[in-house]
């Protein structure tokens, strides 16, 4: 079910809000940044505490432009509060925990490839809760998209899936993926209120469910180190891959659902590998073209809407 915008978005935005490819495309391109900093960012930050840093953080921020909605979308909000909680300990307490804690222990390279298999779960949690069957062009789309992100992240050589090696960080990361899936499907059955009083509520629940987990880790791991560095890499995550992106894909499943959404998630590396192409001097190669057309084709044919039956 598709829900309807609330009429009291700021108007200079409008526009935006009802581009669902260009929003998913810009949450990609955040999540890419994510992949890069926010991996930088778990190297000095426990898994937990982390998490509880960026949600609060991003909570803080968001909360001003939001107390006027979440004032007035209150009593709608508690008359789905379990539906919302759930929305909030899935997509956020849950899978951004799993998801640093799995860097801790597998590789960039396999965390990008597991991540391709974000809309694989959004279809079988579609289903599960909404009801909604993957078409057969959304399922080819997804199968040519994967297939172009394997060619980027494993420079041409396809063999080379034989050689990786899953460890405990790479089930983590399949784990976290499903709950993300879990989350898409769900953030569907929300209650109809503003963006932001979603967006505040989520951010603000998923940061309390963290804070006793994070107190027990606290005392068993050493403390984080708040440099300049640190604080100015939190600040990226808690803006960018969190309320911008979190904001985008929200407003995208509400305008497509989350199945047409979920191929969008294979412009990930497309996006981390053009920036390490114009950021860092990596070379432009043959298996970047032929990725990018097969990640671009898969992402067009499945996210198009069905032609109606009859």
């Amino acid at each position: 079910m598709t829900l309807s915008h609330p009429p009291a978005e700021h108007h200079r935005f409008a526009w935006l809000s009802d581009q669902p490819y260009l929003l998913l495309s810009l949450t990609s391109l955040f999540w890419a940044g994510n992949a890069i900093v926010g991996r930088a960012v778990a190297g000095h930050f426990p898994p937990v505490t982390l998490s509880l840093l960026r949600w609060a953080a991003a909570f803080l921020i968001v909360l001003p432009f939001a107390w006027p909605h979440l004032k007035r979308d209150w009593h709608e909000i508690r008359r789905h509060f379990g539906i919302m909680v759930a929305i909030s300990v899935a997509g956020i307490s849950t899978f951004n925990t799993l998801h640093y804690t799995a860097l801790e222990y597998t590789t960039a390279l396999n965390a990008l490839l597991l991540q391709s298999t974000g809309p694989l779960f959004v279809a079988i949690w579609s289903l599960i809760v909404l009801g909604v069957r993957l078409t057969l062009a959304q399922a080819l789309g997804i199968l040519v998209s994967m297939i172009g992100v394997m060619e980027i992240l494993l420079r041409g050589d396809l063999s080379q899936l034989a050689d990786i090696d899953l460890n405990r960080g790479d089930l983590l990361f399949i784990l976290a993926m499903a709950i993300f899936g879990l989350y898409s499907a769900l953030a569907q059955k929300r209650p109809t209120i503003h963006s932001m009083s979603f967006l505040a509520f989520t951010f603000g629940c998923g940061a309390l469910f963290l804070v006793p987990l994070t107190i027990w880790e606290l005392v068993l791991r050493p403390l984080p180190q708040f440099d300049l560095g640190n604080i100015a890499s939190l600040g990226y995550v808690a803006v960018f891959p969190s309320i911008l992106a979190y904001l985008c894909y929200n407003r995208g499943i509400q305008l497509i659902g989350a199945n047409r959404a979920a191929p969008f998630f294979h412009l990930i590396p497309v996006f981390g590998s053009a920036m390490a192409i114009g950021f860092l001097g990596e070379r432009p190669q043959g298996f970047h073209a032929i990725g990018y057309a097969l990640v671009l084709a898969g992402v067009y044919v499945a996210a198009r809407k069905p032609k109606a039956a009859g």
